[in-house]
């Protein structure tokens, strides 16, 4: 069922470029077939919102806001999305999570929760393709990230437009596009409506790592090298050419470790047989089709370290690493991804 027509205003105040981008990311996929959102209610996620339902007038499309809980206003926002939704006649979910302490800090540990409550509301909803705001600042913030935590070549090619994690396809249409244009599309969005996006303190808190670079570095860059964001963006495309490359051999060896069917588990043996830069590239290949990002080169060192150390056979004692919301666990000669179980999450509609 088509929606209600939004206001021409509303798509002045976006602009077209934003629009057509994302016409663009969705243009493959089935009339019919529900999409999302991933909604925090802050500017970004909001314009991009706002663009979706620009760009998708008859298609069913839905709002995911995932609430941590880890900010006193987190209640407030949850509000201000359902607000949001209602303006643009979009019916927004919420799913509260418990983010956990897990070793991999508090940033790592609530976007493992956030990924894992999306994909949970996406299976639901019976949605396959869930949109997310990263636009081309936060493309280069990922790519100096990557680089200051040596996260190796399939690293420093940063977020991909399209992406695949537990089951879910996500796509990512503003990563050519600048952080200010959001912004302003933003401002006029409010003037129109009333509406206003939330700020999240934690963006600009320096005790975060990304919050670090955009409040300390990025200022640095921009006096020094006007425009870097988008010199480093074009690097984190061509660096991807080059691992499209890599991906071409690291499939073809990951296919002869007698993977199961789904592509989470693999024979010790046999990868210990490869050289090893192969061992690393074919681990990074593995979390890569997984979803999840690139450890550092010091974490995937001691994977191979201890993968190295095991019995041929995997089962003089069960290993288990943490990374990215996930366990990888080796016994009896396999190893595998398993998805940690996070408590007290649930969802709810709005």
């Amino acid at each position: 069922m088509s929606r209600r027509p939004l206001p021409d205003a509303y798509a002045q105040a976006l602009g077209p470029a934003a629009v057509a981008r994302v016409r663009a990311a969705t243009a493959g996929l089935p009339s019919a077939q529900a999409v999302a959102v991933a909604l925090s209610a802050g500017a970004d996620s909001a314009m991009l919102a706002l663009a979706l339902a620009l760009a998708e007038p008859d298609r069913p499309v839905l709002a995911f806001h995932v609430h941590h809980g880890l900010q006193a206003q987190a209640d407030a926002w949850a509000v201000r999305a359902g607000q949001l939704g209602a303006l643009l006649g979009l019916p927004v979910r919420v799913a509260h999570v418990a983010v956990p302490v897990d070793g991999s800090g508090m940033e790592a540990a609530a976007r493992a929760a956030r990924y894992a409550a999306l994909a949970e509301m996406a299976g639901r909803e019976g949605v396959s393709h869930v949109l997310l705001a990263h636009h081309r600042d936060d493309q280069a913030e990922t790519v100096l990230l990557r680089l200051l935590r040596g996260s190796g070549v399939d690293g420093m090619a940063a977020m991909r437009p399209a992406s695949q994690r537990d089951g879910v396809v996500y796509l990512r249409p503003w990563l050519d596009l600048g952080r200010d244009a959001i912004r302003r599309a933003a401002a006029a969005f409010a003037d129109l409506t009333g509406w206003q996006a939330v700020d999240d303190p934690s963006n600009a808190d320096p005790r975060y790592t990304r919050a670090a670079v955009r409040t300390a570095l990025s200022p640095l860059l921009d006096a020094r090298w006007p425009g870097w964001q988008a010199i480093v963006a074009r690097h984190a495309r061509q660096m991807g050419e080059a691992v499209e490359i890599l991906h071409e051999v690291a499939r073809e060896d990951f296919a002869r470790l007698e993977p199961d069917a789904d592509g989470r588990g693999f024979g010790l043996a046999l990868w210990r047989a490869l050289s090893p830069p192969r061992q690393a590239q074919v681990l990074r290949y593995w979390l890569a089709q997984a979803g999840l990002r690139m450890p550092s080169e010091a974490r995937l060192a001691d994977l191979m370290r201890q993968l190295r150390q095991l019995h041929a056979l995997g089962h003089d004692r069960q290993l288990s690493v943490a990374h990215e919301g996930h366990d990888i666990r080796c016994h009896r000669g396999r190893v595998w991804l398993q998805a940690q179980h996070l408590p007290g999450r649930e969802a709810s509609g709005r």
